[in-house]
């Protein structure tokens, strides 16, 4: 495999050659350099690179600039942002990164450290293994239809544990389609289809069957767990959803009170009201209710303030990288107390690591999930976490 064409935007003689030190010593690298924004834009305009590490404080086109011109460019290297500006800044000019499309693989605070440079290039080696060609299937209206119908689209469980005893006390129900050709195959792969298909609703129907399901036989060994599930918010425009989902549960012998579902931020009913019309609704027919993602979206702290929600889930891009950013510790720590004050289950997601867990303990966070917990597994696997976890707690 050819190595690793890199790009350093950096204006100053010196770092320039500081850089080329550390990346010698983490092995061989096609390294170039640029000492502004615009000569950057130029060597793109010529050729690929793997990885753009870019300062953000440059004379003439400045480091936002660049990474504007990098995504109106066409070009799509990793990008890696280094500058000696606060915290703050470097994860505000991420934010612009990623939603002009542009992959963000690490923020560095100047000097440059050789643990960090290495970080960025471990990564880039898994990126170019991902990036290697596999076979998948042709996604089209039948064959996701058909996956429905037979059972292949499946409800699988991450658990959520308890930070005051450390137990499981809830799962969130995540779909996986186990396909006879291809094997287990992530969302990503298909939920775009089921999107473009219009076939969410048919998606909910199932992964709360399947939900219901394994309470019962969860429940049948002792453990009374309840279930979280995704529900698409635009959903709420059919005025009818809360009435049609209390049928189904009561139909399959589910009971509403186990049932959470998570109202998702990327996706709102076509008139708010419908949003919170049916978030009341479902509420007062016994569901919980709760705020997915938040930290990401824009009206999260006026939907949590004015919607009855009874769990708040708090997004994984403010777990990451929380031990190491005081900044980030810092607005943790408030939304925990927002959330314990407004009398809510506070969920921190995307939990990997014991120093995450530790803070999120310290900060009186309720309960955890992510992969240092387990990763989402079926319905008979989660039965063995459940049992290695302890006996069933007795009322």
């Amino acid at each position: 495999m050819k190595p690793i064409s890199v790009l350093v935007v950096e204006d100053h003689p010196f770092q320039q050659v500081y850089l080329q030190n550390l990346f010698s010593e983490l092995g061989d690298f096609d390294l170039q350099f640029a000492q502004e924004g615009s000569a950057a834009l130029d060597c793109l305009n010529k050729r690929d690179f793997d990885l753009v590490l870019t300062d953000l404080l440059m004379p003439g086109m400045d480091g936002i600039q660049f990474i504007q011109g990098l995504a109106a460019s066409g070009a799509r290297p990793a990008l890696a942002i280094m500058s000696v500006a606060s915290r703050r800044m470097l994860t505000s000019a991420s934010l612009a990164a990623r939603n002009l499309g542009v992959k963000v693989i690490g923020l560095i605070s100047k000097p440059v450290k050789l643990a960090a440079l290495r970080n960025l290039t471990d990564q880039l080696g898994g990126l170019r293994q991902a990036d290697l060609p596999l076979p998948g299937p042709q996604i089209d209206h039948l064959a996701i239809s058909n996956a429905l119908e037979s059972g292949e689209l499946r409800a699988w469980f991450q658990p959520k544990k308890s930070l005051a005893n450390g137990r499981i006390v809830a799962a969130e129900a995540l779909v996986r389609w186990v396909h006879p050709e291809h094997g287990l195959l992530l969302p990503g792969v298909f939920l775009p289809a089921l999107k473009a298909f219009d076939l969410e609703e048919c998606l909910l129907w199932h992964i709360l069957e399947q939900a219901i399901i394994a309470q019962n036989q969860w429940c049948s060994q002792g453990y009374a767990i309840p279930v979280s599930i995704n529900l698409p918010t635009h959903l709420l425009n059919s005025p009818d959803l809360a009435d049609r989902i209390l049928a189904f549960v009561l139909e399959h012998q589910g009971v509403p009170a186990m049932i959470c579902f998570e109202l998702m931020e990327c996706s709102m009913p076509e008139d708010i009201s419908n949003f919170y019309a049916g978030a009341c609704r479902l509420r007062m027919k016994g569901f919980g209710l709760s705020q997915d993602d938040f930290g990401q979206g824009y009206s999260s702290y006026m939907n949590l303030v004015s919607t009855p929600f009874t769990e708040l889930k708090i997004d994984r891009a403010l777990v990451h990288g929380c031990t190491t950013n005081e900044e980030l510790t810092q607005a943790l720590t408030s939304i925990v107390a927002l959330g314990r004050q407004l009398g809510l289950t506070v969920v921190a997601e995307g939990v990997e690591t014991a120093q995450e867990l530790a803070l999120l303990r310290r900060i009186n966070c309720t309960q955890v999930q992510g992969f240092l917990i387990s990763h989402a597994v079926s319905s008979s696997e989660f039965q063995q976490l459940l049992t290695q976890d302890g006996p069933a707690l007795v009322d």
